[in-house]
């Protein structure tokens, strides 16, 4: 699909990168909500 270089391509463009910014966002939220369980996995005891 190739975007025309009028008003209408501007306005859909727009409207792609408003969504794909929202799941940009709602991947970086998944992956911090993910760390504890992460670090919780890779827990190493320590010995004295």
């Amino acid at each position: 699909m190739i975007i025309p270089d009028t008003v209408e391509g501007a306005i859909v463009l727009s409207v792609i990168d408003f969504i794909l910014s929202f799941l940009f966002i709602g991947v970086i939220g998944m992956v911090l909500y993910l760390f504890p369980y992460i670090n919780r996995l890779g827990e190493v005891e320590e010995r004295d």
